[in-house]
């Protein structure tokens, strides 16, 4: 009986590696932290923080060897740190168009510098801490079919520091939000939501109707994304790698834009294209920084034929 409810809790863990992504979890949902695991040898400062922290918050602290961390993890870039953890649940679309709503009103923002801490956190309650640079304009991104959770956990770290509500993915053909990609989002996947839904088309769609406007990213697109305003309430849609946008997304995106290229490369990593995105993106929240354009309110999409993503 005993080994069985052992194997029932572990079904209900997941293994978090990596110092940024385990002091993350300590620092912002140390309730979810069952178990640190901690290679011998490691004594120096990190290590010893992350022991403090979890100490602190009540957690188990092992000192275990390289090879059971091999058991549990392979291969992987471990660094010597690994936590055992409660999953985060991810948002479904109900919880998405809740927490867009609550952000697209005004008077849900809040103070900057507040953070999510709670893996029962509303979705409203999120979007008045996201959302304090643009009140009443909620900015997303949407990930159509990326496959490397490499790209996935970039994508996430990249959101977290440009103030995205969430990152929205669909359920199938796409990365798993895994201990990979949590660390290499660097404690990013702690603090910004992951929505994962069953058809991302629909998707857009109902977010279309909540007032927000779709901008997705194509290599052939006529506009360049400084062309287009982003100061609104807004969804970035960047394609597969390789493969870019499928037609039905593409198709939903009120336009399409293109990142400027000077070389010979004719797309970038889709993790690179997002970085660059958003800091457009953010560049244009700020004070002083319009869009070059004149695509300031609704358009319709451009580019539309088959071809790379500017995210490729």
């Amino acid at each position: 009986m005993r080994s069985e409810a052992v194997r029932a809790e572990t079904a209900r863990t997941e293994l978090i590696y990596g110092v940024h992504a385990v002091r993350a979890l300590l620092t912002r949902s140390p309730q979810r932290v069952r178990r640190v695991l901690l290679q011998w040898g490691r004594q120096d400062a990190r290590a010893q923080q992350i022991e403090r922290l979890a100490r602190a918050a009540g957690c188990a602290v092992e000192r275990v060897d390289a090879e059971r961390l091999a058991q549990h993890l392979g291969d992987a870039v471990h660094q010597g740190v690994v936590a055992e953890v409660q999953p985060l649940a991810a948002w479904d679309e109900d919880a998405l168009l809740a927490a867009v709503v609550a952000a697209m009103a005004p008077a849900s923002a809040s103070p900057a510098g507040s953070a999510v801490t709670s893996a029962t956190t509303t979705p409203a309650a999120v979007a008045a801490t996201t959302i304090a640079p643009a009140a009443g304009a909620p900015l997303l991104l949407a990930l159509d079919g990326v496959q490397d959770p490499h790209n996935l956990g970039a994508c996430l770290r990249t959101a977290d520091a440009c103030g995205v509500l969430a990152l929205v993915m669909p359920r199938d053909r796409a990365a798993p939000l895994n201990a990979t990609a949590r660390k290499v989002a660097a404690g990013a996947a702690e603090s910004t939501p992951v929505a994962i839904v069953t058809n991302l088309a629909r998707t857009l769609r109902l977010l279309k109707e909540a007032g927000l406007w779709i901008v997705g990213a194509e290599a052939e697109a006529e506009r360049e994304v400084r062309e287009v305003d982003l100061t609104g309430g807004r969804v970035l849609v960047v394609g597969a790698e390789g493969t870019g946008l499928r037609q039905l997304t593409r198709r939903h995106c009120d336009w399409l834009v293109r990142l400027p290229s000077l070389g010979a490369v004719e797309s970038l990593n889709v993790s690179v294209a997002c970085g660059m995105l958003l800091y457009e993106t953010l560049r244009q929240r700020r004070p002083g920084g319009t869009a070059a354009g004149g695509a300031a309110g609704g358009g319709t999409a451009t580019g539309g034929t088959a071809g790379g993503t500017a995210g490729g």
